[in-house]
């Protein structure tokens, strides 16, 4: 199978575990219930790339793992990564009404709905893992990175910081710390638990581990600069936004030929991690490249 053959199979794949688990898991009979299962479909299903599932199946083929269990961790992921979305296109946070050419949730069903539509997604990624049928030692495993990802230590405490830095300038070693915690927490989990569905050696995970470092910042330093030099239509989502609400970027502090050029650098620093795997990466090295080249 041709790498493209297999991320689209994988998309598809990602995509039937997704919509059956909203369809054998959210209420249907009240109209509130009704109202949130909407809008949980809306923000899970409405499209985006699967990068985060995608990862983790490739660190799962990566180290041999049963295909069927890297699936399940990348439909968790999924789930986990459209709940933060929900959230921080709310009016509270980043108050953005476009993502992915669409009314964000909060547009379309309010922010009362939205709130809640966040908080139900996040709890469904959760049940994914718990309900997977792969040996108890893995599950907990998995619960655990992806409880790291997504709390006080990942996302949530990355965007904390984001919400204090507006308007301050940040040194490059602050802006990296706080992007591998809010950005790269959940890049880097994905590959982690795509590994931890086939218990590798310390010393693969830790090659992973780098890989997954040095791609989560690259992916943030691209999003820099797509934030600056792509179109609404391009992006699906609002550009500019950054420039306005007077964040800390990576453009703002290296310039845009200068963040390109380190995002450039952080690539080829993910591909050296990966050497010593040699072909067995080749799905990892795939994707590496298509989200340092992307537009969108």
């Amino acid at each position: 199978m041709e790498k493209s053959d297999w991320a689209a199979q994988s998309r598809r794949q990602v995509e039937d575990v997704l919509s059956h688990a909203l369809a054998a898991r959210t209420p249907g009979g009240i109209r509130g219930d009704r109202r949130l299962a909407e809008g949980m479909a809306y923000a899970l299903l409405g499209g985006g790339k699967r990068v985060r599932a995608l990862l983790a199946m490739a660190a799962g083929r990566a180290v041999s793992a049963p295909d069927d269990h890297s699936l399940v961790a990348g439909a968790a992921l999924e789930s986990i990564h459209a709940f933060s979305l929900v959230h921080d296109d709310m009016p509270c946070m980043d108050n953005d009404d476009l993502r992915r050419g669409r009314p964000t949730v909060h547009v379309a069903f309010g922010e009362a709905q939205a709130l809640l539509v966040g908080d139900a997604l996040q709890t469904l990624g959760f049940e994914l893992i718990a309900d997977m049928d792969a040996p108890d030692d893995i599950r907990v495993r998995l619960l655990g990175i992806l409880a790291r990802a997504t709390g006080a230590r990942g996302m949530a405490g990355g965007q904390a910081i984001d919400i204090e830095a507006l308007g301050q300038a940040m040194a490059q070693a602050e802006l990296e710390a706080m992007h591998a915690m809010k950005t790269g927490a959940l890049i880097s989990a994905a590959v982690a638990m795509g590994a931890a569905c086939g218990r590798p050696q310390p010393s693969v995970s830790a090659m992973l581990d780098r890989f997954a470092a040095s791609l989560g910042l690259a992916f943030q330093v691209v999003d820099d600069v797509l934030d600056v030099s792509a179109d609404a239509a391009t992006l699906g989502k609002t550009p500019g936004k950054d420039a306005a609400a007077d964040k800390p970027t990576f453009v703002r502090l290296l310039g845009v030929e200068g963040a390109r050029r380190y995002a450039k650098q952080l690539h080829e620093d993910a591909l050296a991690a990966l050497v010593p795997l040699g072909d067995a990466a080749a799905e990892l090295r795939g994707l590496a490249a298509a989200l340092v080249e992307r537009t969108h």
